[in-house]
């Protein structure tokens, strides 16, 4: 009988789900290691049968095979989706999944940059090409305002309040949000609009985009990646970075400068104040580094020796 649900499994995701061939693949590959182990185990059951107990049991039986949190996480994922099907079918009304903790995966923290490291980057930039000041204005509106890079490159002359000093940004789930835009961002903005793309030949449906290749455009994300880690390469700059470093330098050092959380979550756009939150890892983070830089206790070379 699983095999028959695996295959009705399969016509459900493609179809109604209209996932793509590599995730149906990953959703059969979390059913087949649970009916691997149950095999193994001799448990004769079918899914209508299964209990917190056998689910409890298979979670730990994954770790034993050394199964890190986050594939952990990944097969209870894929059993409750094949759950949720079930019940979609009335093959079942038992859900054993609901009453299953999925392991806690380590967050990682992203790299940021130091104010220097961003100087860096923007000092890297050839201001005598054409591109320079685009390239520069970029830069600091990324940094400057905490953006996605896909609002980045749909950023619109018409929505940018030079007297205001706010910028109008249309985020994810085509939520709008006004942001706070700093004179320096914005005095970059206006000295590229007013010295570079004026002398552009703009084709037609990009004249509101303020960011333009040189073919009149608008740019993509990929050509925003590019150019950070070609200036990353010329500044020297060893971490990995993207356009999303600079959303994650802005929201940090911000955090790191006390700005309260929900003003942060709000420039930022976060649905959730608990995304936001991550910001308070890194500055606890920076916190500790700080301190063990600098309190005389820690420092290399300078510790007390409190048995004299």
């Amino acid at each position: 009988m699983w095999d028959s649900l695996k295959n009705g499994f399969i016509s459900y995701l493609k179809l109604e789900k209209s996932l793509s061939h590599n995730s149906v693949e990953a959703y059969l590959h979390d059913i087949d290691k649970f009916t691997q182990y149950l095999e193994g185990e001799s448990i004769e059951k079918q899914p209508a049968d299964i209990t917190i107990s056998e689910l409890q049991d298979f979670i730990k039986w994954l770790n034993i095979n050394n199964l890190d949190a986050k594939s952990q996480s990944r097969i209870i994922s894929g059993l409750r989706a094949f759950y949720k099907y079930l019940i979609l079918e009335d093959i079942t009304q038992n859900n054993p999944t609901e009453l299953l903790d999925a392991p806690r995966t380590a967050r990682k923290l992203p790299d940021v940059l130091s104010v220097e490291e961003i100087e860096k980057l923007i000092q890297a930039i050839d201001r005598s090409k054409p591109q320079g000041e685009r390239n520069r204005a970029i830069i600091e509106t990324l940094y400057g305002c905490g953006l996605r890079v896909s609002e980045l490159i749909n950023l619109k002359i018409s929505n940018i309040y030079f007297n205001e000093e706010y910028i109008r940004i249309t985020g994810k789930g085509d939520k709008e949000r006004l942001v706070p835009a700093g004179s320096k961002a914005l005095d970059q903005i206006k000295l590229y609009i007013q010295t570079c793309r004026v002398h552009q030949a703009v084709r037609k449906g990009n004249e509101d985009f303020v960011f333009l290749n040189n073919r009149g455009s608008r740019l993509t994300r990929v050509m925003i990646f590019t150019m950070l880690k070609e200036l990353a390469e010329l500044a020297g700059i060893k971490k990995h970075i993207s356009p999303h470093t600079l959303r994650h330098s802005f929201a940090t050092h911000l955090v790191e400068r006390g700005a309260n959380l929900r003003a942060v979550q709000e420039m930022l756009g976060h649905a959730s104040i608990t995304t936001t939150e991550i910001y308070t890892h890194l500055n606890r983070e920076y916190l500790r580094d700080e301190i063990l830089s600098h309190h005389p206790m820690y420092m290399k070379g300078q510790r007390h020796n409190f048995s004299e």
